[in-house]
């Protein structure tokens, strides 16, 4: 296994496709499944078109304790020897290699659709599967008081499509199954595509409650590839702009989460709370969820001392303004009964699945980007870790409250001491025939996006990989043996994206 990282690049993750280890392919699974035996986990893997009708799968492996990252990769015809029966981890990433390049995973246990859109990243002269969109595989558990509820995948609202089919015996669930897709766009195509300035653009729209995040690990990647080196400034910014998108997210989480229990003190005041966060994103950038401020090279837009000033009086108002809230919220013991023992995470099911975000640090697992591999600003200001041990509704309210306590202190504390200089360089052409990893802690967890580029520089695979593609499996695991009427409230503590699942 190569490390990622070409020396003299200080947490600049970037190598030569020629320093990336080729394996033959029947070693390529033994070596991913000793690795991830051995504490590594699969950050991403994904397939590039190679010539004569084959793929190059890549996967990036990360070694959270010892702050490391590793690639390897193999060529492949169209069938390869699946990794997922020995090593979980890797199941949707072989469901999306199987859909998007073509490639069978031969013995994956689950071969079903990922998102059910015809392959776009198919080898020049290979035919792709051909699929009924519609035709979809579901699980059914047989026995005569055993039946469906499906729920979508057209939702009440706003919410975004996403279908659910409950097993239930009565109102107690027995299995879900979640089918996903209906909002694929074809991202990662656009990214490969485009210039840099409309790529931007549709980095930022991946998630759009996650502007701050894919935009800044857009920007990583492009960042690493041009060897452009961002200023004090314009790094605490871009991590000033990133804790407040999280604190916007974690505060309308917990007051989603006291809605859907109908305790609408709690929701009252924390709907209107997160609304200050989004203000406040509007002060730096002009649009209320960060878009336009996050750019290649550093920030489009820097604080006047003024705007630093007034930004840290609404922060710590705010902070005094959380503290009664959560106070009513936590400790009151009816709340307290409805969240504890709900929608359970094993933290077994954590390490087998390669969970993330807060999730796995609800589950005393403690994963997160700007520890275990930190930059921009993050390698010198450090957030502690916030996790909780039960892996329940509870346990992933409590995360966020802690990263919301924390997120607000590291805010007031860049604010009142923002370095001098530019907030942004040039950002010149990509390096070419290499890889880039860029890794930001979003607020649901861990983006990765990988970058390969050509012989003349132009990105010639783009991979992106939101928190929720890992995250979605937790959530089918979390739903058996509690009742429907759970559902609402266990998907509100995840919260997962629709859209940046389905790309």
């Amino acid at each position: 296994m190569s490390p990622l990282r070409e020396p003299g690049l200080r947490n600049r993750r970037a190598i030569p496709l020629a320093a990336i280890p080729m394996e033959p392919v029947e070693r390529f699974g033994q070596s991913v499944t000793e690795a991830v035996a051995g504490g590594w986990r699969i950050a991403s893997l994904f397939g590039t078109p190679e010539g004569n009708g084959r793929t190059r799968l890549v996967v990036i492996l990360a070694d959270d304790a010892a702050g490391e990252l590793g690639v390897t990769s193999a060529v492949v015809g169209e069938r390869y020897p699946a990794l997922t029966p020995a090593c979980p981890q890797a199941h949707a990433f072989e469901r999306e290699l199987a859909e998007q390049c073509g490639v069978v995973p031969e013995g994956h246990p689950s071969l079903t659709p990922l998102r059910r859109h015809p392959p776009d990243h198919l080898p020049a002269g290979r035919q792709g599967p051909t699929r009924d969109r519609d035709a979809y595989p579901f699980f059914q558990i047989a026995g005569d008081e055993v039946h469906e509820v499906a729920v979508g995948p057209v939702h009440a609202g706003v919410i975004e499509p996403g279908h659910f089919r409950f097993q239930a015996h009565g109102e107690h669930v027995l299995f879900l199954e979640i089918v996903l897709g209906y909002q694929h766009r074809g991202v990662e195509g656009l990214l490969e595509r485009l210039g840099r300035d409309r790529a931007m653009l549709v980095a930022e729209s991946i998630a759009g409650d996650t502007v701050i995040g894919h935009g800044g690990a857009y920007c990583g990647a492009v960042e690493a590839l041009a060897r452009s080196r961002k200023t004090p400034r314009g790094q605490t910014i871009r991590g000033i702009a990133l804790e407040l998108e999280r604190l916007a997210n974690h505060i309308g989480d917990l007051g989603a989460i006291a809605a859907d229990i109908a305790f609408q003190p709690a929701a009252s005041y924390l709907g209107r709370m997160r609304g200050e966060c989004l203000n406040l994103l509007m002060t730096f950038s002009g649009n209320r969820y960060g878009r336009g401020l996050v750019r290649p090279g550093g920030a489009a837009f820097d604080l006047t001392p003024a705007m630093a000033a007034e930004m840290r009086d609404r922060l710590q108002r705010l902070g005094d303004e959380l503290d009664p809230v959560f106070t009513l919220l936590f400790e009151t013991a009816s709340v307290q009964a409805r969240l504890e023992g709900v929608g359970i995470v094993p933290r077994s099911a954590c390490v087998e699945y390669g969970f993330v975000g807060p999730v796995a640090r609800a589950c005393e697992l403690p994963r997160d980007v700007r520890h275990d591999h930190p930059w921009g600003i993050f390698r010198f200001a450090h957030i502690p870790v916030a996790t909780m041990w039960a892996g329940d509704v509870l346990a992933r309210a409590l995360v966020r409250r802690l990263e919301i306590q924390r997120s607000l202190e590291f805010t007031i504390e860049q604010l009142g001491a923002l370095p001098k200089g530019p907030v942004r360089v040039d950002c010149g052409p990509l390096r070419p025939n290499e890889l880039a990893v860029a890794m930001v802690e979003g607020w649901r967890g861990e983006i990765v996006h990988a970058v390969i580029t050509d012989e003349a520089g132009r990105v010639r695979r783009h991979k992106v990989t939101d928190p929720s593609f890992h995250n979605w499996t937790a959530l089918g695991l979390a739903m058996p043996g509690n009742d429907i009427s759970d559902f609402p409230l266990c998907n509100k503590s995840f919260n997962l994206s629709y859209a940046g699942h389905d790309l």
